[in-house]
């Protein structure tokens, strides 16, 4: 299998991580049993996110890309591919901050929701 094609297929899982570590919230309410696989990934985003750290998937796709003969990065995956559409220029590390706070009151929102509306059920019957 080509190097290049499973740098692509990296990148896409890559994205659909974040997706779910930002959104998975929402799918948890409707399928509370996902937490379980959710609460891991958003642990993982806020940490990241919070510390500017480089996700491993990234120079893992740098070094499919480069057996590829095709040229890596040295930005974070976030930087290279959505950095234009998510983060502005400049991002400073007290921006990230509050990036990762957001993540987390979000999903705490959620979370709580879920919880709230499960014993409001329960108090009603």
């Amino acid at each position: 299998m080509p190097w290049s094609i499973l740098a692509d297929a990296l990148l896409v899982l890559h994205g659909l991580f974040i997706v779910w570590a930002t959104l998975g919230a929402l799918a948890v309410w409707r399928w509370p049993r996902l937490a379980w696989a959710h609460l891991p990934a958003l642990a993982w985003g806020i940490w990241i996110e919070a510390t500017a750290g480089i996700c491993p998937l990234t120079p893992l796709e740098n070094a499919l890309r480069q057996r590829a003969g095709q040229r890596g990065y040295d930005t974070s995956f976030i930087d290279h591919h959505l950095g234009a559409l998510i983060y502005p220029q400049g991002l400073t590390p007290a921006a990230q901050w509050r990036l990762a706070l957001a993540l987390a009151a979000f999903n705490l929102l959620v979370y709580g929701a879920m919880v709230w509306r499960r014993r409001r059920g329960r108090r009603m019957r």
